[in-house]
C-alpha cells in the first residue's frame, strides 16, 4: 500500500475508534507522521486527499482539524457524478435512484408529520408544466429533497442529493415540454403527493418507483436520439 494511503487509512482508523473525534486538532505533523510510520511528505499528500474528502480542514496558522463529519460534507465530492455524468453512467444514476428513492418515500410516508407535508403541499404548487423552466426545476429537486428530509436520515439525503442532477432535471423537464407531456410529469409529483398525505409507504414506493421509471424510459430514448442535426 502506498505510502499515503498508509496514512489516509492511519487517521481513519484513530477517527473510528474515538481517538480523534470531530472538532479536535491532529497532532503536529511531525508526531503524526511518526505515528503513522510514513514521512512527513508522504502525510501532507494524505492530509489534502483527507481534506478534498470532507474528514479534515486545514485551518491556516492553526493546524489540521477533524470535520464534523457530517454525512453531506462527507458526500459532497459523490455530488459530482450526477452533474457530469453522461450516457451509461447518466442511466446507471437513474438506475440507483430506482432503487433508493422509492425506499425513502416510503420511509416518509411513514414518519410523515403534517408540517412536512404541508411543506411539501406548497413546493408542490410551484411545479408549473406552463411556467417558468428555472422556478420549476428548483420546485421539482425541492420537492424530492423535502421527501427525503422527512425521513430525518441525513445519509440518505445527502446520498440523494448525490444522485439529483440540476441539469438533467432541466433537460428532462424541457424534453417533456417540447414533447407536449410536462402534464405527465406534473401528474407523477401529485400521485406522490398524495400517497404521502395519505401515509401510505406502499402507494408512496409504487409512485416514486413509476416516476423514475418515466424519466429513465425518456432519457433512453433521448440518448438514442441522439444531438439534434445543424
Amino acid at each position: 500500500m502506498p505510502a499515503a494511503q498508509r496514512a489516509i487509512e492511519h487517521v481513519k482508523a484513530r477517527i473510528a475508534d474515538g481517538t480523534f473525534r470531530p472538532g479536535d486538532r491532529l497532532p503536529a505533523e511531525r508526531d503524526l507522521a511518526a505515528d503513522a510510520g510514513v514521512s512527513r511528505g508522504s502525510l501532507r499528500e494524505a492530509v489534502r486527499a483527507l481534506t478534498a474528502l470532507g474528514v479534515v480542514e486545514v485551518r491556516r496558522g492553526a493546524g489540521v482539524y477533524v470535520t464534523a463529519l457530517r454525512p453531506a460534507d462527507l458526500l459532497e465530492a459523490f455530488s459530482v457524478l450526477a452533474e457530469v455524468a453522461d450516457g451509461a453512467t447518466l442511466i446507471e444514476v437513474l438506475q440507483v435512484r430506482r432503487m433508493l428513492e422509492p425506499a425513502a418515500t416510503a420511509l416518509a410516508a411513514a414518519r410523515a408529520d403534517d408540517a412536512g407535508l404541508r411543506r411539501l403541499g406548497e413546493i408542490l404548487d410551484r411545479i408549473d408544466p406552463a411556467g417558468s423552466e428555472y422556478d420549476t426545476v428548483t420546485a421539482d429537486l425541492t420537492f424530492h429533497q423535502a421527501i427525503v428530509a422527512i425521513t430525518g436520515n441525513a445519509t440518505l439525503a445527502a446520498i440523494n442529493d448525490g444522485l439529483s442532477s440540476r441539469t438533467l432535471h432541466a433537460r428532462v423537464w424541457r424534453g417533456h415540454r417540447e414533447a407536449g407531456r410536462a402534464a405527465r410529469l406534473r401528474e407523477d409529483h401529485e400521485r406522490i403527493h398524495r400517497a404521502l398525505l395519505d401515509r401510505d409507504p406502499d402507494a408512496a414506493r409504487a409512485a416514486a418507483t413509476l416516476h423514475v421509471l418515466e424519466v429513465e424510459r425518456w432519457l433512453r430514448a433521448d440518448l438514442a436520439a441522439g444531438p439534434d442535426p445543424a
